[in-house]
């Protein structure tokens, strides 16, 4: 068994048990996601079996869109509602302070992940590291905010709903923490629903717990859909035999002209989606053969 599935990730777990749980369904050792949720959220995760795998390290630097929503006058340890509680403000927010402060934050930042995260330095998870009392010096990463809009403020409660368009490695949690203390407070994340990741949608998303060893088939996508989005170019059965077997093919003899330097575009024989190639100055270099083109 091998594609591409959409999945909504429920509240609850983290993407590596929703990963596992895909691999019992398929009986597929070779499963794997892009983008990590965090257990609290829900939402959009592409999840790859067997040997399309290798395609989600093309389809990660994409964007992502988020609707989070938040507390004022909390801090947590995890920067969420499931944290250890290690401040209270008691100043009341009001909806024009945060609509003013909400465009500042649009456009490329640096920001630096939080303890509790999965990303790794020195070969540990922070939130390992995090768990046993440490904290190590984490390097800001850039990021960048598209669009981010005000979806709902309820001043008794002192929360509110915003929705997010963004760069890989935001992390929501450090965001709203960051606005909150430009409002001269704090904040933390109660609800997280990722909508959007990589042009795929939540609406196309199947959720966890509707998937069976009997069903799941259905809903394995080919592996072309997970990069429709990059050009393609057809080629002739002796190109398709050498670009399969891990050799270059020459600009001069391709039928689309119009590639740039690097680009990523997808390979086509006789209607058979044979991978993913890369542009260089003067061919296209396989870089992810999936499909044997004569078989």
């Amino acid at each position: 068994m091998k594609g591409f599935l959409l999945l909504n990730k429920p509240k609850g777990i983290t993407s590596f048990k929703a990963v596992a749980e895909i691999k019992k369904l398929t009986k597929e050792k070779r499963v794997g996601h892009t983008g990590t949720l965090d257990p609290l959220a829900t939402g959009v995760l592409p999840i790859f079996i067997g040997r399309p795998c290798v395609l989600a390290n093309y389809i990660l630097n994409n964007k992502k869109t988020y609707i989070a929503q938040f507390k004022f006058g909390l801090a947590t340890d995890t920067l969420d509602i499931t944290g250890k509680t290690v401040k209270t403000v008691l100043k009341t927010v009001k909806e024009q302070e945060l609509l003013n402060v909400l465009p500042l934050f649009a456009g490329k930042s640096l920001q630096e992940p939080p303890m509790f995260s999965a990303k790794k330095i020195n070969g540990k998870r922070l939130y390992d590291l995090a768990r046993n009392g440490e904290t190590v010096e984490r390097k800001p990463c850039e990021i960048e905010i598209y669009n981010l809009n005000l979806l709902d403020f309820n001043f008794k409660e002192q929360t509110a709903k915003i929705e997010v368009e963004c760069s890989k490695g935001t992390y929501i949690r450090v965001l709203i923490s960051d606005i909150a203390k430009k409002m001269g407070t704090e904040a933390v994340l109660t609800e997280l629903t990722r909508t959007a990741s990589a042009g795929f949608l939540l609406e196309d998303s199947v959720e966890l717990s509707k998937l069976t060893p009997e069903n799941i088939s259905e809903f394995i996508l080919p592996e072309e859909k997970a990069v429709l989005k990059f050009k393609e170019i057809t080629v002739s059965e002796k190109q398709a035999i050498r670009f399969f077997n891990g050799g270059e093919l020459s600009l001069l003899r391709v039928n689309n002209k119009n590639l740039n330097l690097n680009e990523i575009i997808r390979v086509k024989y006789n209607g058979i989606f044979i991978g993913v190639g890369k542009v260089t100055e003067e061919s296209v270099k396989s870089v992810c053969p999936l499909n044997n083109p004569v078989n």
